[in-house]
């Protein structure tokens, strides 16, 4: 009886869809392509470029209000995005030289007096936003200082060795700092309110997460949701994996393209070296992942080598594809001064500014990613499409052209001359050529002669 009493519910429930028919599922579609990345970008940062100061080095005095001093400047360069970093006091137990390490965290709270006050830095963050700047600070959730008062406060909320002692990161000789447990939800809460702090009240935004892989992720995708609620956050993960675009990050680091410019330009690998970066973050990236590209930060040009010893005569070349390839452009305090120096790291060190090529290049390289469409960030940009020339092993040829405007960029990657012609009609039309202001057309006709490590950037507007 029962039974039949079942048949007939389901008979009619049929009936109802219509002779038979299975209900509508309320299930998506698994096979309807979803986008990757979850996060909205901030408007500001679709054609946006980074400038890395470092407070301590930046002036002679290497305060905040003396730093403020040369926002015009930055301002005047092409700076959007100005990522301060550190400014939290500095531990001084197991201190690593008379300054200490930034990223040894002794009050997430405070300001370093020796920069300033955190009404300096009010005042820095308005002066920004008065010109059309952002500011994003340096963020060190993984470790503290051995005498952040957390320490006493909250010990159960650190990292242990074997001997049931406080241990600095696992491997790596930063005896100045021990790792906080993110097993701990009192850890997550309390990083995430800090976070907020600096956001609500002192007008930040965003955050360049220093070591981010070493927390766990969902931790900053509920700090990125929690930002958002305030106002519109820029992140910036020190990492390079494409699970952080998801629900957490706008930007991460593309250590292998800098590693894969450093091996062509020191001729341990050919142009490939970039066919094999590119062809990955094409396939294999989010198309609205903002990956940062770069020549030099503070931990490569304090512990490996300046901007001219790791680029050589590659140095030019390698900033003009930072800009115009896909990517988010970034440059290191003193580069556009021509800093010819490892800058001390523990010690005060100013940089010694002048004029120089390399600030006039970054300009230049700057207003052009600005005005071009095509060269905006993620899915607001163009897509590079490779340009096929007769020395592909030493030449890089490619557009990048959107509805608007679009470029032709040709790069001799080696320190001899090379002539090359091209195969296919993909870059036929009319140009300027940037540098030079010269009109010029390409056909299917000629070839184009390059002198060592010269490059060529040519613009095209009205592509469709």
């Amino acid at each position: 009886m029962f039974r039949n009493a079942f048949l007939l519910c389901a008979l009619f429930a049929m009936a109802a869809c219509g002779r038979g028919d299975p209900a509508p599922s309320t299930v998506d579609n698994p096979y309807e392509p979803k986008p990757y990345a979850k996060i909205d970008h901030p408007d500001w940062s679709r054609n946006a470029v980074l400038y890395q100061l470092n407070i301590r080095q930046f002036t002679d005095e290497g305060t905040i209000p003396a730093a403020q001093e040369q926002l015009p400047r930055l301002k005047a360069l092409g700076a959007d995005i100005i990522w301060l970093m550190p400014i939290h006091p500095i531990g001084e137990e197991n201190r690593k030289g008379s300054l200490g390490s930034p990223y040894s965290v002794k009050d997430y709270y405070g300001v370093n007096p020796e920069f300033g006050s955190t009404e300096d830095l009010k005042a820095f963050i308005d002066a920004a936003h008065a010109l059309g700047m952002r500011v994003i600070l340096d963020w060190i959730a993984n470790h503290t200082a051995w005498d952040n008062p957390l320490v006493t406060e909250h010990p159960d909320w650190y990292e242990r060795d074997w001997k049931g002692e406080f241990r600095p990161t696992p491997w790596w000789d930063w005896s100045d700092i021990i790792d906080l447990d993110y097993s701990k939800p009192g850890v997550r809460e309390y990083m995430t309110q800090a976070m907020k702090y600096w956001v609500e009240e002192v007008g930040v935004d965003g955050f360049r997460c220093d070591v981010a892989g070493y927390v766990p992720l969902e931790f900053w995708e509920n700090v990125r949701r929690e930002l958002d609620a305030i106002k519109p956050v820029f992140m910036l993960a020190e990492w390079e994996t494409r699970d952080v675009h998801a629900r957490a990050f706008d930007a991460s680091y593309a250590w292998s393209w800098n590693n894969a410019v450093h091996d062509v330009a020191l001729g341990k690998a050919d142009v490939g070296a970039l066919f094999g970066f590119y062809s990955s973050n094409e396939s294999a990236w989010p198309a609205d992942a903002y990956r940062m590209t770069y020549i030099s930060n503070h931990d490569q040009n304090s512990w490996e080598a300046t901007q001219f010893e790791r680029f050589g005569d590659a140095l030019a070349p390698a900033i003009v594809l930072s800009v115009v390839g896909e990517g988010l452009p970034m440059i290191y305090n003193g580069q556009e001064a021509g800093n010819e120096k490892r800058l001390e790291f523990f010690e005060k060190d100013p940089i010694e500014w002048r004029d120089h090529p390399i600030g006039d290049l970054y300009k230049k390289l700057f207003a052009l990613k600005h005005e071009t469409r095509a060269l905006w960030n993620g899915a607001a940009g163009a897509r590079m499409v490779s340009v096929v020339n007769t020395e592909p092993q030493k030449v890089l040829s490619f557009v990048r052209f959107g509805e608007e405007d679009g470029v032709f960029a040709v790069i001799n990657f080696t320190g001899e001359e090379q002539t090359v012609s091209f195969t296919q009609s993909l870059h036929h039309g009319a140009y300027m050529d940037y540098f030079t202001d010269e009109e010029i057309s390409f056909d299917g006709a000629g070839e184009m002669g390059l002198g060592p490590w010269e490059y060529r950037v040519y613009l095209k507007k009205g592509q469709s």
